[in-house]
Parts: structure tokens; sequence; C-alpha cells
């Protein structure tokens, strides 16, 4: 920028005097973008550059002020620009007026795909007030739970019911503290100072500290802590198939809405407790079945537990310790999905820790039949 004039509107945006709106909107958001004070913390040139941006936006943006800036140039501008951006911050401020998170809602009109919300109205323009916040009514909070299941209920699914102690807003103030008046410092604005510049920012009411309303008699069910314990019983659906770090929504269980907003969402993290026999590995159930070694040696038809209930597998003759056999579809089946995992069966074969003499002299008398060395295939 050169600093022996005062910088030209249309050069401050990158387009011909001739432009049209939509030009110079869409390279305002470009430009805004990337000088932004929230994307360069701490520089202060990328600031000035903004505030640059922003001034040159609001003028030319606007029909009858862009025809006077074009008439009289620098002579116009300087009568008009009487107010300065005063926050050097726009991120802090907006979520200290609104709440954490308010930034990206507010800013919907500069960035273009994030749209208002949360029930406020802006002015960007004019009036005593400058930027105002309208509220309207306002969705509740969600409401996370950690719920324990048992495997089988997770495996099956389950009709549970919870017990839950919420810290939630007062439902005779709706969280203000009381009754409330508007602020005879700021007028109900909620500023302590207005101005021009980009958006007309002013510093928060010290006062009401942003809110433009002041409780004037505590609220007796919250004594003006705008908070209130709340006990609920509540029976929930627990879907067939859930794991450990599944998420199931409660429709209309969290926390109030307020100015007859609706309530939120209770989310339950679902945490499985662990079976003694089975694992899960996905929509696999995995489990480890002691073989006495004569059945394992023999074969044998032994009842094996299931989620599902013990059904009958045949063990083949001459099965190895750590072998895997398989029970099709005998698995989970997870919410959405049609077909069941497996039930994988990982064999242990048991080896008689005491012998009768009558046992141990009949095991003698087969290890003098049987030729087979178990080493062979060791290289020593």
């Amino acid at each position: 920028m050169r600093v022996d004039q005062k910088p030209d509107f249309y050069e401050i945006l990158g387009v011909s005097r001739d432009a049209s709106q939509d030009e110079i909107k869409k390279s305002y958001r470009r430009l805004a973008r990337e000088y932004h004070p929230d994307v360069n913390p701490g520089d202060d040139e990328a600031e000035a550059r903004f505030k640059e941006i922003s001034q040159a936006y609001q003028t030319l943006k606007d029909p009858e002020k862009r025809g006077k800036y074009d008439q009289f140039g620098e002579a116009w501008e300087q009568a008009q620009h009487t107010g300065q951006w005063q926050q050097g911050d726009f991120r802090e401020f907006i979520n200290q007026q609104y709440g954490a998170g308010s930034f990206r809602d507010v800013f919907g009109d500069l960035f273009g795909d994030m749209g208002g919300g949360r029930g406020f109205t802006f002015s960007t323009g004019g009036g005593r007030g400058g930027m105002r916040a309208q509220q309207g009514p306002q969705r509740g909070p969600d409401v996370e739970y950690e719920m324990p299941v048992t495997f089988d209920e997770a495996v099956h699914g389950a009709e549970k019911e919870i017990s839950l102690t919420l810290s939630d807003r007062c439902p005779d103030c709706e969280g203000i503290g009381g009754q409330t008046e508007t602020c005879p410092a700021c007028g109900g604005t909620g500023q302590a100072q207005s101005g021009g510049g980009f958006f007309n920012l002013g510093a928060a009411c010290p006062q009401c500290h942003g809110t433009g309303q002041v409780v004037t008699t505590r609220c007796r069910t919250c004594r003006g802590s705008g908070e209130a314990t709340r006990r609920r019983r509540i029976k929930v659906n627990v879907p067939a198939g859930v794991e450990t770090g599944s998420k199931v929504r409660v429709r209309g269980e969290g926390g109030r809405g307020a100015a007859g907003g609706p309530p939120g969402d209770l989310i339950l993290n679902i945490r499985v407790q662990p079976h003694p026999v089975f694992k899960r590995d996905g929509n696999d159930i995995r489990m480890e079945l002691p073989l006495a070694f004569t059945e394992a040696a023999l074969g044998a038809r032994v009842k094996v537990p299931t989620i599902d209930g013990p059904v009958t597998m045949t063990i083949p003759a001459g099965t190895q310790s750590g072998q895997e056999l398989r029970l099709k579809g005998r698995g989970v089946k997870r919410p959405g999905v049609e077909v069941r995992g497996d039930q994988y069966v990982e064999i242990s074969v048991k080896v008689p820790e005491k012998l009768s003499s009558q046992q141990r002299e009949m095991l003698e008398q087969f290890d003098e039949t049987w030729k087979t060395d178990p080493r062979r295939d060791l290289r020593v």
C-alpha cells in the first residue's frame, strides 16, 4: 500500500472500477478468508489489511455509497470513515458474547457456506445498536452418558432403564437467573459503545456483559445460578449388535431448550462388559474349548456354548491343540447388516497331571507301539 496517498478501494479489492456487485463480493470473500485475523493470529499487517478490505467492501457493496465514492473520492472517504473496528480478535469477541463455538454461526455471510444458527439474527449497518443478537427459541444441549451393558445385551439387544441426574437449565427462569429488565447502561444493545466500520462492533457492556438485560430479582428455584438439578428415569432400547464405542441417540431426552426451543438429545456411549467365555472380533465370536487328549486323538462329539445356546460339534480324530474349528453363522449380527458372523473355536488339549498305575501302564504300552517321532522336523 502506498503511504503518500489514501488507498483506492477498487485497488484494495483487486477489481476494476466498472466491476459488478457480484465480482466485488467474490473478491471480498476471497481476500477476507486470506487476511482474517483469526487465520493470521498475531500478524499486525494481516489485521491492518483485513480492516482495509472490510472498509472498502462496506463502501463498494452499497450502490449509493459507491456512487458518492466514485464522485468525491478521498474527501467522501474521510468524511464517512468516522469509526474504526474495535476488535483485535473477532472470534474471541463473538464467542464471549454468544457462547463458545458461535463464531462459525455468526460469520456465515463472510464464508458463504456457514449459515446462521442458534436462534440469533444480526444487523450489520446503521442504528445505534450496530450488531445485536435477537434471542429466539434455542435447542437444548445434548447430554452424553456412559452406559455399561452386558455382553449378552450388546449381542441380542435389550431394553434398559437408566437413572440420570442432570445439571440443567432452570425451568422457572430458563437459565437467566431471575426476572430481568432492559440494561440501563446500554439500553438493551449489549454494547458499551457503537460506531462505524466493520459490523459496527463495540465493546461488551460491562453491566449486562453483552446480554442487553440485567437481573432484578433472583429466581427462587435456582437462587440466581440459572441451573437446577433434574433427576430422570428413562427407558432406552439398546440395538442388537452394538459394541464398545457405539453411540445410541435418544431423541428429546437431553438438556432443556430455551425460549420454547426443543430439548436436546441423550447420547449413550456404550461400554460392553467382558464375558467369561466369549470374545468379540468384529462380527465374529471367539472362544477356547478344552478337550481331553483322548477326545482330541480319537475324535468326539461335544457340546459347545454359543451366544444362542449350546450346540453339538464334531471333533475330528487327531485334532491338535491350537487348531481352530468354525461354527458358521453363530457370530454377531450388526445393526443394518443381514449376514451374521461366525464363531471360531480354538482347541486346547488337556493332558492329565496325575495317572494311576493302570493308566500309566496302558500309556507305556501305547508309547511302545507309536513309532512316530514328534520332533523329527526339528533340526538341532
